[in-house]
C-alpha cells in the first residue's frame, strides 16, 4: 500500500516525539519503500512548491528536512546522483540543528544519513568521471561527516549511556573512508588528534564490535602508510580477529596488509587460510611458494608479474622485502647439503646464487651472506682470508619469529 507524504510527516513527527532513532532512520533512507511511493507521487518535484504547501505542517526543521527527502528521492529515482548528493548534504545540515540539541538517541539516524551521503557521493564522483566531468562530492561528504564527528565529541550535557559520544567510532570510520577515498589520508591526523586530546570518551572496547573493527583497520592502514609496521600488525591482527566470521570482503581487506607483514615475520599463511580467500590465494601463493623452496627466480617472477597490483595495493616495498627470505632459505639449503657444517665455503653460497639465476660474482655472493648475518637471518661470521662462512654450532639459521626487528631494514 502506497505511503502519502502526508503520512510520511506523521510517522516523522512520531519518530521524533518518541525517541525512535532507528524508524527515524528508516524514515530517512532514500531506498525505503515509501520513498518510491513519494517518487510517484510527486512527479517533479519543487523545494519552493513543497514549502508552499507542506511548511509548517510538522515542526522545525523537519518540515524542511521531509521536503528535502522528498527531492533526494526524486533525484535518486531520475539518476542525478549530484543533485541528490547536494540534497542530503542540506538535509544533514538540518539534522545538525536537532541533533545538536538531543541524546544519542538520534545515533541510528545520524549513521544512516550520513551513510547514504557518502554512497551519494561515490555514485556522484563516478558519474561525473564516466561524463568527463570533475566532481569533488566525497571531499565535501568528509567535511560533512567531520562536523557530525565534532557534534558527537562536544556532547557534555547526555548522561554517560546516552551521550552522542558513543558515535563517535562509527563516524571516525566514515571519515577515514571519505579521506581514503579522494587520497586526503594525511588529514586523518587531525582526527586521531582530537580522540587523544579528549580523555572523557569511553575506552574503544565498550564501542559496539563493528565501530572497534573498522577503526582498527584503519589505524592500521595509516600506521602501514607512515611506516609504522609493528603498529600495523598490531592494530590489523586485532582488526582480523574481531571482525565477524561472515564478513568476508572485510576479511579479505584487512589481509591484504596483514599477510605480507607476517609474512615478513617468518608467519606464512597456511594453506586452510588462503583457500578461503581466492583473490588473495592467488596473489600470494606464487611468494609463499618461493620463499619455502627458496627459489629467488620464481620470487622475482612473481614480482614481475604482479607489480602493478602490488603498487597498487602499496605493498611493492613489503613483498620485495621478503625476497631476503628467499635468499635465506636458498642458503639454508646449502647449509643442509654440506651436513649443516659450521664451515662453509664463500663458493658454495656464490653457486648456489648463480644456479639459482641470479648471476653474481664472488664478492657479491659475500656481500649477500653478510646482509644475511648482520640482520640476524644466520648466525656466524665471514673469514675472509680463507674465504670461509663460519656458522654457529647452535642455530646457524634462528626461526624468522624469533628476530627481534623484523621491520628495521623497511
Amino acid at each position: 500500500m502506497a505511503v502519502p507524504f502526508t503520512t510520511f510527516l506523521v510517522e516523522l513527527s512520531e519518530s521524533v516525539h518518541t525517541d525512535d532513532g532507528p524508524r527515524l532512520a528508516y524514515l530517512l533512507r532514500p531506498t525505503s519503500p515509501h520513498g518510491k511511493d513519494l517518487v510517484k507521487e510527486f512527479k517533479n518535484p519543487s523545494r519552493d512548491v513543497l514549502m508552499s504547501q507542506y511548511g509548517g505542517c510538522i515542526e522545525s526543521p523537519w518540515d524542511e528536512i521531509a521536503i528535502r527527502y522528498v527531492m533526494v528521492t526524486s533525484h535518486v529515482a531520475r539518476k542525478r546522483p549530484g543533485e541528490a548528493f547536494n540534497e542530503q548534504s542540506q538535509l544533514i545540515s538540518l539534522f545538525f540543528r536537532f541533533f545538536t540539541q538531543n541524546t544519542g538517541w538520534t545515533l541510528p539516524a545520524l549513521f544512516s544519513t550520513l551513510r547514504d551521503l557518502r554512497d551519494l557521493a561515490f555514485d556522484a564522483d563516478f558519474h561525473a568521471k564516466v561524463n568527463g566531468q570533475s566532481s569533488e562530492c566525497m571531499e565535501s561528504a568528509a567535511g560533512v561527516v567531520a562536523k557530525a564527528f565534532s557534534n558527537c565529541m562536544t556532547d557534555r550535557t547526555s548522561p554517560p549511556d546516552q551521550s552522542r559520544k558513543w558515535g563517535i567510532y562509527y563516524v571516525v570510520g566514515l571519515i577515514m573512508k571519505c579521506y581514503f577515498r579522494v587520497k586526503r589520508i594525511s588529514l586523518s591526523k587531525n582526527i586521531l588528534r582530537a580522540l587523544d586530546a579528549n580523555p572523557d570518551i569511553p575506552p574503544l572496547a565498550a564501542y559496539p564490535r563493528s565501530h572497534q573493527v573498522t577503526y582498527r583497520y584503519y589505524l592500521g592502514m595509516l600506521s602501514f602508510l607512515n611506516e609504522d609496521y609493528a603498529k600495523a600488525e598490531q592494530e590489523l591482527t586485532l582488526a582480523f580477529y574481531h571482525c565477524h566470521i561472515q564478513a568476508h570482503r572485510n576479511q579479505e581487506r584487512i589481509l591484504t596488509c596483514l599477510i605480507p607483514l607476517r609474512i615478513l615475520r617468518g608467519h606464512l599463511p597456511s594453506r586452510i587460510l588462503l583457500d578461503r580467500f581466492s583473490v588473495l590465494d592467488e596473489l600470494f601463493s606464487p611468494f609463499i611458494a618461493a620463499i619455502r623452496t627458496g627459489d629467488i627466480t620464481a620470487f622475482d617472477a612473481a614480482l614481475d608479474h604482479w607489480e602493478r597490483r602490488l603498487v597498487e595495493l602499496n605493498l611493492w616495498i613489503t613483498i620485495e622485502k621478503a625476497r631476503e627470505l628467499c635468499i635465506r632459505g636458498l642458503f639454508r639449503r646449502v647449509w643442509v647439503a654440506c651436513d649443516k657444517s659450521t664451515r662453509i665455503p664463500v663458493s658454495m653460497f656464490h653457486n648456489s646464487l648463480r644456479i639459482s639465476g641470479n648471476d653474481v660474482s664472488v664478492d657479491e655472493a659475500e656481500c649477500f651472506v653478510a646482509n644475511m648475518i648482520h640482520k640476524g637471518y644466520m648466525r656466524g661470521y665471514i673469514s675472509h682470508e680463507k674465504q670461509m662462512i663460519v656458522l654457529a654450532s647452535t642455530s646457524a639459521f634462528p626461526r624468522l619469529g624469533d628476530r627481534q626487528s623484523p621491520y628495521v631494514s623497511l
